[in-house]
This record gives structure tokens, sequence and C-alpha cells, in this order.
């Protein structure tokens, strides 16, 4: 059974970091190109950043590029987003899927940053 479970959202302050994690179940991540994506409240869904299935084509959103990076540990199936630098607007519950998303969604991870 495919699932992807994420986790390590949490309030911060502007220009805080946090790292999200993302386990995934029943296949494999290098299988996919995989992206991170986020929904803020009353907005729809976007993509923030993707990663290729060998690891490269690395792609961010121009909002994030210079402060999120997404990684990929491949021995714990586990997709990562380190963000840095974090700004009100980057509230938001983030999840994992494939970049063009198809997988069944997860519960996704809250990311709130306010002073």
């Amino acid at each position: 059974q495919v699932q992807l479970v994420e986790s390590g959202g949490d309030s911060v302050l502007p220009g805080g970091s946090l790292r999200l994690s993302c386990t995934a179940s029943g296949f494999t991540l290098r299988t996919y190109s995989m992206g991170w994506h986020r929904q803020a409240p009353g907005k729809e869904r976007e993509l923030v950043a993707m990663m290729g299935r060998d690891g490269g084509n690395i792609w961010y959103r121009d909002s994030v590029r210079g402060r999120f990076t997404i990684s990929r540990d491949n021995a714990k199936n586990t997709l990562f987003l380190d963000m840095y630098d974090l700004e009100p607007n980057d509230t938001a519950v983030y999840y994992c899927n494939t970049a063009t998303p198809f997988l069944p969604w997860g519960q996704g991870t809250q990311v709130t940053v306010s002073s």
C-alpha cells in the first residue's frame, strides 16, 4: 500500500528554520520525480520544490529559491525539505507527492511562521 507520511512542521518566528521529512512506503521514492507541495489557507495547493528520479533536475519556486533545499535519503526512502529564513508567507500545510501529483496524499505537516 502506497503511503506518504510528512513530519517536522512547527510554529516558528520569521527568520527561523525547519526540516520537513516525508517517509514513503509501498514504493521507492527514486522511482519518480518527487516534490514538496504546500497549501496555504484559502489558496490552491502549489509545488514549491522538486527533484528528478536520479536526484538531479532540481527545481524551486521563485519565492523559495535560495531558502529551501530538497534532498533525499535513498536508504531511508525519505524526502526532506530544509527551510531557512522562513517568512510569514511560507505558512501552509506541506505535503510530499510526485512532482505532478498522482499518489494518495498524506496528512501533511503544518508550518506556521508568525511573530
